[in-house]
């Protein structure tokens, strides 16, 4: 017999099974966030792994496949590290430039709002200290490090080697009943998060094209390390798009005089995310799952307080996962259409009726 408890009743355990959920997840981080990491590159690397162990072992594909994948983030790490060894050729002339750059903020802030020089470098090493509370999160313990070199590849080749195992434990654990339910749901999730990262992967290197081209032909120093950088921070829906402008505009600021390529960056990057937000997105990561702004906002900051830098990144597949978890589940369903960003429209009729009704009764 189903009882149907109150809401009173259904909040409270609600919300304490969602304190228990966070403790847990913050608790146990430094587990966690490389087992998340390893388990997005296994779904993402499982279509190669397939057609490789067509022609050698299943282990043998798996290493080869990670090997790949291993040699793939190898060169863009050498590009990247020979970009940042010119980024310091002009560091002292930067370094003038900031200084007194500095001084004319800070007399502007004294002079405004009478904010005194001592207040504001203050106020600086407050947010510059949250702000290594926060990366702080991202290394904590002796697994930070660890888990980059050592527990993500390893996790990779173990969750890929069990995949079958798991799989099936997923199936069983269920009754049979709720098996088929549980297999689309499985099916679904894969293929999203395959399509999400994929054309993540795409979309972030032709934003990477176009920030360092636009950043070349105004002739901004460093061009292809910002762009490359501001594509990567594009990863993060709305947050990284407004530092990816900031660091070119700092960086102009810097090495020229007046304000033409500030005002010209920002109208080229303006262009850019426009391309990004209407071409790209919807033709090329083309994702079956679409999250609304303000739950991609929410949860964006919701990682990064849990997870740090890791959990920015992690949020939107795991809020994904979730949409199609919610969507097929009855009594979920009004949670999934929560989360998504489709506007509905079945109960805007009812809503005018009862309007109408509680004027004219007004007017009665």
């Amino acid at each position: 017999m189903i009882k149907n408890y109150p809401f009173y009743i259904k909040a409270p355990v609600i919300l304490l099974g969602l304190v228990i959920t966070v403790f847990i997840l913050s608790t146990l981080r430094d587990v966690l966030v490389p087992l998340a990491f390893a388990t997005l590159i296994a779904i993402l690397l499982n279509p190669l792994t397939v057609r490789i162990e067509r022609f050698v072992p299943k282990i043998v594909a798996i290493i080869l496949a990670m090997l790949i994948a291993l040699l793939f983030i190898a060169g863009l790490a050498y590009f990247l590290s020979s970009q940042i060894a010119h980024f310091f050729d002009n560091v002292e002339a930067m370094k003038q430039k900031f200084s007194e750059l500095l001084v004319i903020i800070q007399t502007w802030l004294e002079r405004t709002f009478g904010i005194a020089t001592q207040k504001q470098v203050q106020m600086v090493k407050e947010a510059a200290n949250n702000s290594k509370a926060l990366v702080g999160q991202t290394l904590s313990g002796a697994l930070g490090i660890l888990s980059v070199i050592f527990l993500i590849p390893v996790y990779t080749f173990l969750i890929m080697l069990y995949k079958t195992l798991i799989l099936n434990f997923l199936y069983e654990v269920f009754s049979e009943e709720n098996q088929k339910k549980v297999g689309e749901i499985l099916s679904e999730t894969k293929a999203a998060i395959q399509s999400y990262i994929i054309g993540l992967l795409i979309e972030t290197g032709i934003v990477a094209v176009m920030n360092s081209s636009a950043l070349l032909i105004l002739g901004v120093p460093n061009a292809i390390l910002i762009g490359v950088i501001g594509a990567i921070l594009n990863l993060l829906p709305y947050i990284g798009g407004i530092i990816a402008i900031a660091l070119p505009v700092l960086m102009a600021t810097l090495t020229s005089d007046g304000f033409t390529t500030q005002l010209l960056i920002i109208a080229s990057y303006a262009l850019i995310q426009f391309i990004d937000n209407n071409i790209l997105v919807p033709r090329i990561v083309s994702s079956k799952v679409q999250i609304n702004a303000l739950i991609s906002i929410v949860i964006v900051l919701l990682g990064a307080a849990l997870w740090g830098v890791p959990g920015m990144f992690l949020s939107i597949p795991f809020i994904a996962v979730l949409k199609i978890i919610f969507d097929r589940i009855e009594g979920l369903k009004p949670w999934g259409k929560l989360l998504g960003d489709t506007i509905p429209t079945e109960h805007m009729g009812q809503l005018k009726r009862m309007r109408r009704r509680r004027s004219v009764a007004a007017v009665k």
